[in-house]
């Protein structure tokens, strides 16, 4: 008996030693890459690290930049947003000959996070609790962060932007539609959520981030956004992108094309019932499947 209250005790003060360094080493503790002095954006490739909040610098983020020579502020400007794999400068990459094409200014910032296989709070799910499900303030969502990047950029480069379209894919366009649902400041002016893994419906009867229960959310604003569901044909794959298989998300659909379509109609049967306006559109890529150069390609044509 006594071997078992030690090994009980011992297993519990293991769980909390981890339980307490992991609070401290995701929400405590700096982290980050080194802020960089703010300067004008450079003419092509380049990459800046800033402080991610406005009210502390504990945490920062880097921001990978592209500009075509011959870009203005009357211009495009495209957040692009990465998935699961944090990989930003990949996904820059991938819009660069688009860029110079259409002449568009890309942003990509890198919500960098060693546990990304784990941790999907502080990045797709917007932050809006800790991994151990505590409230964050509406400082620290990942939505805010990207106004304070587009606030950032306006400041150091003597820009008066108004507004910014948006790409995500994968666990980007997990981002980009939720960030139309609830990022109430946002000045989203174009948004592209391309082949999430799975959504928050409009749904007040299921908790996030299944759904909008107990979230102040304005479908209004939300409905009225330009926003493109954008999936590919062929992906209908449970293994590309590891494809969440919970309870909540098997309800969606058995794969990304099913559960953006219903994603999709759901909303629009919202809106039709609460009769709100509906700027919302579902467009199906042919012969594409979870492919981000690709899905980029075809969401080049909306911009």
């Amino acid at each position: 008996m006594k071997i078992l209250k030690i090994t009980i005790l011992s297993f519990l003060t293991i769980v909390a030693f981890l339980v307490v360094f992991g609070y401290l080493y995701l929400y405590v503790l700096p982290k980050g890459p080194e802020l960089t002095t703010p300067k004008p954006l450079e003419i092509g490739k380049g990459n800046f690290v800033m402080s991610s909040y406005k009210h502390t610098e504990r945490k920062s983020i880097r921001v990978w930049t592209y500009k075509p020579d011959s870009w203005e502020p009357d211009n495009t400007v495209l957040f692009v947003m990465h998935g699961m794999a944090r990989n930003a400068e990949n996904y820059l990459d991938a819009w660069v000959d688009i860029a110079e094409r259409k002449n568009i200014l890309l942003i990509a910032p890198e919500f960098e996070n060693e546990f990304y296989r784990v941790t999907t709070n502080d990045y797709q799910e917007g932050n809006l609790q800790t991994f151990f499900g505590v409230k964050n303030p509406e400082s620290e969502w990942s939505y805010t962060v990207i106004e304070n990047i587009f606030d950032y950029i306006n400041e150091n480069n003597d820009f008066s932007l108004d507004g910014y379209s948006m790409f995500g894919h994968s666990a980007g366009g997990q981002f980009v539609h939720r960030m139309v649902l609830l990022g109430s400041t946002n000045r989203i002016k174009k948004a592209i959520a391309a082949n999430a893994g799975f959504y928050t419906f409009t749904d007040v009867s299921t908790e996030y981030p299944y759904g909008l229960q107990n979230i102040n959310a304005s479908l209004e604003k939300s409905f009225s956004t330009d926003l493109t569901v954008l999936l590919g044909e062929l992906d209908k794959s449970a293994e590309l992108g590891k494809l969440r298989q919970t309870k909540n998300a098997m309800v969606q659909g058995g794969h990304r094309l099913e559960r953006g379509t219903n994603f999709f109609n759901f909303a629009q049967e919202v809106s039709n019932r609460k009769k709100l306006e509906f700027n919302w559109r579902l467009q199906v890529v042919p012969n594409v499947g979870h492919n981000y150069k690709k899905m980029s390609e075809a969401a080049s044509e909306l911009l």
